[in-house]
């Protein structure tokens, strides 16, 4: 608890004192030098980066969606696509452990309604639940992470389960950053540099449309079970 304290307030600080250098408008005047620190030391910069992301999300941090096109900015789509990928999985666990082993009390005050309504229907559904939460943001992804680690969900299957869920908003994100011609239009438009409002509106009919998705295949897989269980009880 401590340790994790302590982390969260060195990070907070850091990110406080040098706001301005990491900054968009920042980044955008350092935009030459950025590109040759890539070249120089692409493993260091891979590693850097992803352990950022870790940080962000592991914390609980706003900013991991401009982090998002920031580096598909960075690094083009594919990679990117790995990198965010992972480390914002990688991130939601830390920050699903540390409710699970480090924060259960100040979670369960904080979530205690959140944690009942999670918690039966988690028990309806199963991992499909989680699926559904990750494809649909309609709860922010860190109380997700929190509240999660007070179910009895495995970490393996929180891990594998928000993999898969969070990669088509990954996508999203990563294909926009990608096709941001230069950080100085990112810093100045926002997002609308690269998504029309009807795309936006698009994106959210689709997101709407997934998060729908497993809930359908769940409820053909019970229909398609009790179909056969039916069909084996009239043989008997």
């Amino acid at each position: 608890m401590i340790v994790f304290a302590l982390l969260t307030v060195t990070v907070a600080t850091v990110g406080f004192l040098y706001r301005d250098v990491i900054s968009l408008q920042s980044l955008a005047e350092r935009e030459s030098q950025l590109r040759t620190v890539q070249s120089e030391h692409p493993l260091a910069v891979y590693a850097v980066a992803f352990g950022v992301y870790v940080a962000v999300t592991g914390l609980s941090l706003p900013g991991a969606a401009a982090l998002t096109l920031v580096y598909g900015w960075y690094f083009g789509f594919g990679r990117t696509l790995v990198l965010v990928s992972f480390a914002s999985t990688a991130g939601a666990t830390v920050a699903f452990l540390s409710s699970r082993y480090l924060l259960r009390d100040a979670v369960e005050s904080r979530y205690g309604e959140s944690m009942q309504t999670f918690q039966r229907r988690l028990a309806d559904e199963g991992a499909f639940y989680l699926f559904t939460l990750r494809l649909i943001p309609a709860v922010p992804f860190f109380v997700i992470n929190l509240v999660m680690g007070l179910t009895p969900i495995r970490v393996w299957t929180f891990w594998w389960v928000s993999q898969l869920g969070m990669l088509p908003g990954t996508m999203v994100y990563v294909f926009a950053g990608s096709r941001v011609p230069n950080l100085t239009v990112l810093a100045e438009e926002g997002v609308g540099a690269v998504i029309a409002p009807a795309q936006l509106l698009q994106l959210t009919v689709a997101f709407a449309l997934l998060g729908i998705f497993p809930l359908v295949v769940r409820k053909v897989l019970a229909a398609v079970g009790l179909a056969s269980k039916r069909k084996g009880d009239g043989g008997r």
